[in-house]
């Protein structure tokens, strides 16, 4: 399984944008449990962002205070993640990341920039 996350760019504060996860064949579909965005702000460990289980079921980080929805494109194979009321403080590497229940190791895409200008 591959994952590949694009989009992002610079943004004005206030702005909005969307991420896109792209997997390859089977990634959200042959034991698939969840799919995350992350994100690592400079001089700050990964956290979580947002999450979508297999089931459907959303979670969402406390900051992300009903800005950001994630969801999965079916028939793609494609999880998106769109983020609105950009600010600064949301500027980051931001990653997606597959989790499976036949396997103990998960798989992080590559990071995309998100840069969120004053």
């Amino acid at each position: 399984v591959q994952l590949q996350a694009s989009g992002g760019g610079s943004v004005q504060a206030g702005g909005s944008t969307r991420l896109s996860c792209s997997g390859s064949r089977g990634a959200f579909t042959v034991g698939f449990k969840a799919i995350g965005w992350y994100r690592q702000r400079p001089a700050q460990t990964r956290e979580l962002v947002a999450e979508l289980t297999s089931g459907g079921r959303r979670n969402y980080a406390d900051f992300v205070e009903g800005r950001f929805t994630i969801s999965r494109v079916f028939g793609e194979n494609t999880v998106n993640l769109n983020m609105n009321d950009l600010t600064p403080g949301d500027t980051a590497i931001y990653y997606c990341k597959a989790s499976y229940y036949d396997s103990q190791y998960d798989t992080w895409g590559q990071g995309t920039l998100v840069t969120v200008s004053s």
